[in-house]
């Protein structure tokens, strides 16, 4: 594929797309996902697709025209047929510029953060498009926090929980995972795309069961990603943060008090949260030293350079 790309919504309908998206006439894989959003813009979903295409250039312009075509279920709506027009596309060294015109910011803002998503989600399947970014009539985009909407990744968007939302932001929280000795935490910012019918609180030990993203070298696990979430809720300052029992089992050579002080650091960084309550199952573990806990500095080293 050569390094430059450039498709609008003419070049699409020259390349002959004749099967519909969501339909194959032949069988074995190439299966990519397609992302739409709901008709009632709550959230996206994700629909499966079998490539027809066998070259780069026809498989983007094959998820381009899935992400113009609306599916036969009427709740869910392409991201390219809201309303606006794509006015350009470029791809080069893995980014694909999307230019749009000025409809696009008609658009209710938590709807726009959806179309993005629904977009980029799709598009960087594709081993030739890493980041994406859209502009508007060749300008960039602020959130509704007034901060510009650079190149994105599918990373930076999290599911919601497919409720209506409120607000859908840009949030920058503080997380420590554990350092190369497994003895030590370090900290790290982290940006995301999230619903506020999300609590904070579990956004962030979401996030820490994850794994640090590779953005930043020097950062490890310090949670087993096998832990899984059974409820978290905040009451006068202090977070109770109920786990499975995967989380006692460590990773690598990180401590149980290393785990734990990742996500008491962590949360604790909120500003409505000063201790962390740990629970396994909904009990307390008899190894723990204190039923509730409070940051812990001690175990924090600075990232060397």
């Amino acid at each position: 594929m050569g390094k430059k790309l450039y498709c609008c919504a003419v070049l699409l309908v020259c390349l002959g797309m004749l099967t519909a998206c969501g339909r194959a006439e032949k069988a074995g894989g190439n299966i990519y996902q397609v992302y739409y959003v709901s008709s009632l813009a709550t959230k996206v979903e994700m629909h499966t697709h079998e490539m027809e295409a066998d070259t780069s250039e026809g498989k983007l312009a094959e998820l381009v025209e899935c992400l113009s075509t609306n599916p036969a279920k009427l709740e869910y709506q392409a991201p390219f047929s809201m309303g606006f027009q794509v006015l350009n596309m470029k791809l080069e060294d893995g980014k694909m510029q999307i230019d749009v015109d000025a409809a696009y910011k008609n658009l209710p803002v938590t709807t726009q953060v959806l179309v993005r998503a629904a977009i980029v989600r799709t598009l960087t399947q594709l081993p030739e498009v890493n980041l994406v970014m859209m502009t508007v009539e060749g300008s960039q985009l602020s959130d509704n926090n007034g901060r510009t909407v650079g190149w994105m990744s599918a990373e930076q968007f999290i599911d919601n929980d497919g409720n209506e939302i409120n607000t859908y932001e840009l949030v920058r929280v503080r997380l420590y995972f554990a350092g190369e000795d497994g003895a030590s935490l370090i900290a790290g910012y982290r940006e995301k795309h999230y619903s506020t019918n999300t609590p904070r609180e579990r956004f962030v030990v979401e996030e820490l069961i994850a794994g640090p993203s590779g953005q930043i070298e020097g950062l490890y696990p310090s949670i087993n990603p096998n832990t899984k979430i059974l409820s978290i809720m905040t009451k006068d300052g202090v977070c109770y943060v109920n786990l499975d029992e995967n989380f006692l089992t460590v990773v690598n050579n990180v401590s149980t008090d290393i785990s734990v002080y990742s996500i008491v650091n962590s949360l604790v960084e909120l500003s409505n949260i000063n201790k962390v309550q740990i629970l396994i199952n909904g009990e307390i573990p008899s190894s723990f030293q204190t039923s509730t806990f409070e940051r812990n500095l001690d175990v924090v080293k600075t990232l060397e350079k």
